[in-house]
């Protein structure tokens, strides 16, 4: 009784003083006629139940916070002025779309000009090549040099490396070509454009200046939640998760989106390799599939994480728990109908309902329905009724 003090004596107190009330108008009605004369007083009605008996595991609650897998800068690699803009600000877009569209002109005269030199580099060649069967033939027929025939064949060989090269100029052209049009390197949600039609635009190829930032694009699906470990909770988990190799170890439930329940499934896919020595703590990773994009990059989160193997768990109404200061009870009936009150010693929400981590046994008869109408220490008529577990939610 040291526990529950102060709430069970403004219980006691206002039960007496009810009690007060209904002898008061008990002996009123005595006094007016002799109908009630023999009327007993009627007990207080409450619902009791044993505690709900489940098998559960033990989690680690955090905070965390969503990311991208994949982000990047579009920024142009090759410069020129900007022609097209084909995407709305915020919109989804898929891997290939075409994003920019940078002015192509000087790259098309520029790979016209590399093909013109192409053919003129093949027929240098031909030339070449022509003009050394030619050396070669008087050299043997003893009518020419060997140095005229060596020579010849020094301006085949400089002329087919001609070729070469401008087959190079012509690819390095159409690289420049290509990527005149900007598209999105996966599918993702697009942010503003940072650069209007008909700005010049700086690209790295060239790199006579800074690049230009033309907009970010984002993954959307898979997202990560990255949230941290104080050291004892990494401890609780790194020992849980030792000689275990099953997929479900590793499974994390998300309350996300403002929902009070754990309902999003993820994997813990990533702890970093050394705790942070200012803080205490370490980073951890989850991948959360989001088909749906109701996830976004930024957006806090809460998420649970299996730290030991499922136990015999007593769970109760979080109503049926009752403060008291810093201490927290229950209301118990006896098997004489006397209502007695238990410390308890609580835990986190399961299946919607209370973790109780001591104070009570499976045998206990805990009130769960009409707590206003009885005191610790008073007598009630107590009916039987049932705990019934709700989807993972939390409350606290």
């Amino acid at each position: 009784m040291s526990v529950i003090s102060r709430e069970v004596a403004r219980w006691v107190i206002g039960a007496s003083v009810a009690a007060i009330l209904v002898g008061v108008g008990w002996l009123t009605v005595s006094s007016s006629g002799d109908a009630f004369a023999d009327a007993a007083p009627t007990l207080p009605t409450v619902i009791v139940s044993k505690p709900l008996v489940q098998s559960l595991d033990s989690r680690l609650a955090f905070l965390g916070q969503f990311s991208a897998v994949d982000k990047v800068e579009l920024r142009a690699q090759v410069g020129g002025t900007l022609k097209g803009i084909h995407f709305k600000d915020g919109q989804l877009v898929k891997k290939g779309a075409l994003l920019f569209t940078i002015d192509p002109v000087p790259y098309e005269i520029r790979l016209a000009q590399a093909k013109a030199l192409l053919q003129r580099s093949n027929a240098r060649l031909a030339y070449a090549k022509s003009e050394y069967h030619r050396a070669d033939e008087l050299a043997r027929n003893e009518a020419g040099s060997v140095q005229n025939m060596e020579q010849r064949k020094s301006d085949w060989q400089e002329a087919d490396a001609a070729v070469a090269d401008a087959n190079a100029q012509i690819r390095d052209a159409q690289f420049d070509l290509d990527h005149c049009q900007i598209v999105a390197p996966f599918t993702g949600r697009i942010g503003n454009h940072q650069v209007s039609v008909g700005n010049l635009v700086a690209g790295s190829r060239a790199a006579g200046s800074p690049t230009t930032l033309l907009a970010t694009i984002v993954s959307q699906d898979p997202v990560y939640l990255d949230f941290d470990m104080s050291e004892s909770d990494y401890k609780k988990y790194k020992s849980f998760k030792v000689g275990r190799n099953e997929e479900r170890s590793d499974q994390v439930k998300i309350a996300a989106s403002g929902r009070d329940e754990y309902v999003t499934p993820g994997t813990l896919d990533f702890i970093d390799n050394s705790l942070n020595r200012s803080s205490g703590t370490i980073h951890a990773r989850a991948t959360v599939p989001n088909p749906d994009n109701k996830l976004t990059p930024g957006e806090f989160a809460r998420v649970q994480v299996i730290a030991s193997a499922a136990v015999p768990t007593l769970l109760v109404p979080d109503a049926a728990v009752l403060p008291d200061q810093s201490h927290f009870f229950v209301l118990t009936v006896g098997d004489d109908g006397v209502v007695v009150p238990k410390g308890v010693e609580t835990g986190g929400m399961r299946s919607g309902l209370r973790v109780i981590k001591s104070g009570i046994t499976a045998n206990d008869r805990v009130m769960i329905g009409g707590l206003p109408f009885a005191a610790p220490g008073a007598k009630v008529d107590a009916t039987e009724g049932d705990i019934k577990a709700d989807n993972e939610q939390v409350k606290d």
